[in-house]
């Protein structure tokens, strides 16, 4: 692939708005098993900007996997796999309920990194979110590309094992349940057939099981961050590195570091899944 071809779509923007509306907070609060305010002007719980103003890609321009098909917004890197990686968040302003929430995303950069399963590509996006011209929150967002793995049928065929994950001072258990996931890829409108299609994830991309999303844990750190602490943090960044599925219970953990914390996501017999730190 031509990188210099790939990256004349930095810089390319796309705009989308929605209504914060009283129903979207109680099925994320369901979803997460939260409680909090309705009304009109009540702030609304961290992390539910990942469920705003997403991509509504009409079903005829989908591809194999349930994304939108590439060359839209985002570059036609003709590559199968394709994962959130990452990414940084500042909160500036609380969304409330019945605000207008405007979110801008544009292609910041497009790199090509040599991987140990092969060539990688790697997308960033940036994100502003404003409400009539004030800005809410910010947001970096990586993206990676790869190919189809050399033996498909067999993920941990792959994957390098890791150090197994350390011991938090704070930790919970999670049971990844494949309702849960049915129910975060509808409220951020995420078709991707890992999440929710299990002969598809084991059959056609060779995992165990169905893929928890990079976003909800980042959403399950970030809430654990603020229940930890008592208050939001100014700002929450993660970083990806080995998928958590549905068939097995997984531990959110955190450190004190400093006036932060350092918090990660892990299999309950694996390694560390997700990294995240917290500052406030």
């Amino acid at each position: 692939m031509d990188i210099d071809y790939l990256r004349t779509w930095v810089g390319r923007e796309e705009y989308r708005t929605e209504v914060l509306s009283d129903r979207i907070i109680q099925q994320f609060n369901a979803t997460f098993d939260l409680t909090g305010e309705y009304e009109d002007g009540a702030d609304a719980p961290p992390m539910i900007h990942l469920c705003l103003a997403q991509p509504t890609v009409p079903t005829r321009l989908l591809g194999r996997d349930g994304h939108a098909e590439l060359g839209l917004f985002l570059p036609p890197i003709p590559l199968s796999r394709r994962m959130w990686a990452g990414g940084s968040i500042r909160f500036i302003s609380p969304i409330c309920v019945g605000d207008k929430v405007t979110r801008r995303s544009t292609i910041r950069d497009i790199t090509y990194k040599k991987g140990r399963t092969g060539g990688l590509y790697f997308v960033t996006v940036d994100h502003e979110l404003t409400n009539n011209g004030r800005i809410l929150i910010t947001e970096r967002q990586d993206i990676v590309y790869r190919l189809e793995l050399p033996d498909s049928n067999d993920f941990s065929k792959n994957i390098k094992p890791l150090e197994p994950p350390p011991e938090g001072k704070y930790s919970r258990s999670i049971k990844p349940t494949s309702t849960l996931l049915f129910r975060y890829s509808a409220m951020t409108f995420n078709g991707h057939r890992i999440h929710y299609d299990f002969p598809y994830s084991n059959e056609i991309e060779g995992y165990p099981g169905l893929i928890v999303h990079g976003p909800l844990q980042a959403t399950l750190l970030c809430h654990f961050a603020i229940e930890l602490k008592g208050t939001i943090p100014t700002e929450f960044s993660f970083r990806s590195s080995v998928p958590i599925f549905d068939n097995a219970s997984f531990n959110i953990n955190a450190n004190p570091d400093g006036n932060g914390l350092t918090l990660w996501t892990a299999a309950e017999d694996g390694s560390v899944a997700m990294e995240a730190s917290a500052v406030w």
